[in-house]
């Protein structure tokens, strides 16, 4: 697969060359890695750079560690750029599950919350195991009415969902979410953007979302061991944290008492070679163009959406949606998928069925094969 890389020249001139990026990814001259919704894969540039890391660390030991401090403004800078929001508005956390318990822990009041029923257990349980009242919806083709008809009530004050489901796919419009939001100002919306930061340009401070949390080892190729969460300054005021650490304070004890709202969820040490991984992959992603990435995922679903619902092998609430990721959800059993693994196709197992993900890394051709494979 050919795709575009964005380049400049000392003269700041643009220049768009064409570089197949197929080969940083070993892992493609070995099978269909159609997997990327449980794991991004590892490239060579990263690996490079987490060595050098790594050997920057074996020779110099804390004197390279304690540069660690300026190392995390660089990457809340990275982020910044990246998804369009305030550098003081950005935590760096271990992951979306650690993010989300301690944003909720810090959620004030009697909250009446709005789910959707088969989200990622992730972000579901934290609120159905505190003091929360929590309705559900289901998820079909008219989610996004759904969710307004529920709003509307007056009922809700929190919205939580995943911007792009799990199990079978199916991606919320972002635009409803800021309509949304614009009608309903008092409604708190709160999104996992795990599946889905990565696959799109995304301007966080333009959208409808108040607070944002995600893992980063899928989509955004960074490895375990890294996410963010993002915040509105408007959101603040629904929250109390706290969970608090020295480094909360910035390892300095006068600055016990003035801790920002982020810091509270940056209690430890973070560690630069993860988080220095997210900043790589970010700008390795920024150097191919989001939106050479989005037209090549927008390609690959259409593709795959045609192919997968003329076999039969797609739910109607997929099929009856305008837009859609790349995540697909197909009919098949056990059988179905060891015949697929035994074809070197690399997906997993999920809901009711067989989940098949591609990324930019995929190509037409791939998703030919895996048809192939699936005609009776």
């Amino acid at each position: 697969m050919a795709i575009f890389i964005n380049k400049y020249n000392p003269n700041g001139l643009k220049i768009v060359v064409m570089q197949n990026l197929r080969k940083k990814f070993p892992v493609l001259n070995q099978c269909i890695y159609a997997n990327t919704a449980a794991t991004g894969l590892l490239y060579e540039d990263l690996m490079e750079w987490r060595q050098e890391h790594d050997l920057d660390y074996l020779i110099g030991g804390s004197d390279m560690k304690m540069k660690s401090f300026d190392v995390m403004l660089g990457v809340k800078e990275t982020v910044g750029k990246f998804f369009h929001c305030k550098q003081e508005n950005i935590a760096l956390v271990p992951s979306f599950t650690l993010g989300l318990n301690m944003v909720l822990d810090g959620l004030q009041g009697e909250k009446n919350v709005l789910l959707l029923r088969e989200d990622y257990p992730s972000l579901n349980w934290p609120f159905e195991t505190r003091d929360f009242k929590v309705e559900y919806i289901d998820i079909n083709e008219r989610l996004e009415d759904r969710i307004y008809e529920k709003v509307k009530t007056g009922t809700i004050d929190v919205l939580a969902l995943s911007l792009i489901q799990w199990v079978n796919g199916i991606k919320i419009d972002l635009n409803f979410l800021k309509k949304l939001k614009k009608e309903f100002q008092d409604l708190l919306i709160l999104a996992d953007g795990t599946q889905f930061c990565g696959t799109q340009e995304f301007d966080f401070q333009d959208s409808g979302i108040d607070i944002l949390v995600t893992s980063t080892y899928k989509w955004l190729l960074s490895g375990y061991g890294n996410g963010f969460v993002l915040v509105k300054d408007e959101a603040k005021p629904h929250f109390n944290f706290k969970s608090i650490g020295y480094g909360s304070a910035d390892w300095d004890v006068d600055k016990k008492t003035d801790i920002s709202f982020c810091k509270h969820l940056e209690p430890g040490h973070l560690d630069s070679l993860n988080f220095g991984s997210l900043q790589f992959s970010l700008n390795f992603l920024a150097n191919i163009g989001m939106e050479h990435i989005t037209a090549q995922l927008e390609k690959l679903s259409a593709k795959a959406k045609i192919g997968f619902r003329s076999l039969g092998l797609l739910e109607e609430r997929v099929v009856n949606r305008n837009q859609h990721s790349t995540i697909f959800n197909i009919k098949g059993d056990r059988e179905l998928f060891e015949k697929l693994e035994q074809g070197n196709v690399i997906c997993a197992l999920r809901g009711n069925g067989i989940r098949l993900s591609f990324h930019f890394y995929n190509t037409e051709n791939e998703i030919d094969a895996i048809m192939d494979m699936l005609k009776p």
